[in-house]
């Protein structure tokens, strides 16, 4: 793997600069754990429930933050950048996948699918999701977990476009709305795929 540096310069043994992991790791959580409670994000959760979404964040940023660049390059690990919940990072990434659970607890209802005249950026969508087997065989052939993280970025981003100007649960009609939320859980599923490959956890709820 390449050279991983901090915000604060290289990490040298010899001058006593080498971070622990451990140290390291427990940072990444009380981070997000800040971050949620600023946020309020977290109101009516248990403390058990909101200790292992702290852990599953901060781990995740980390994680996603360092498999993302190529292995083969130098990076700057910044621990504030990895945990923003915007950008080309593992919170985002969560974030909507805990969107698209959300979506699928409103609508409790059998969803059964019809015919429908899909839009530009629903066609978009179902073109990225079919790369995913490509993606995944393109990454083992380089042996680079960035190939699969990004995808999944992109994917992401693609559907947040989608989710923040389309009506999903309040569409024109029934099979509009079986349409887009079958589209959303699909997307959901190859996120927590995709992610599990990297070893990151995804949360129903956030």
């Amino acid at each position: 793997y390449g050279m991983v540096d901090l915000p604060t310069g290289k990490m040298k043994s010899r001058e006593g600069t080498v971070v622990d992991a451990d140290d390291f790791i427990q940072e990444m959580v009380d981070m997000a754990k800040f971050l949620a409670n600023e946020l309020g994000k977290l109101e009516g959760v248990s403390k058990q429930d909101a200790n292992e979404l702290y852990e599953i964040v901060g781990l995740g940023a980390l994680k996603y933050f360092l498999l993302k660049v190529d292995p083969k390059k130098r990076m700057l690990f910044n621990p504030k950048d990895s945990i923003d919940f915007n950008g080309n990072t593992g919170p985002f990434i969560q974030y909507t996948y805990a969107r698209i659970q959300s979506l699928r607890r409103k609508h409790d209802t059998d969803i059964s699918l019809d015919k429908v005249d899909m839009n530009d950026i629903e066609q978009k969508i179902i073109k990225h999701l079919l790369e995913f087997p490509s993606i995944i065989k393109d990454a083992a052939e380089d042996y680079s977990p960035a190939i699969v993280a990004n995808y999944i970025y992109e994917l992401v981003k693609d559907y947040n476009g989608y989710y923040q100007n389309i009506s999903i649960l309040s569409a024109e009609t029934s099979k509009l709305i079986n349409f887009r939320l079958a589209l959303s859980i699909k997307v959901g599923e190859v996120i927590k795929t995709g992610m599990s490959l990297l070893g990151v956890r995804v949360p129903n709820k956030m």
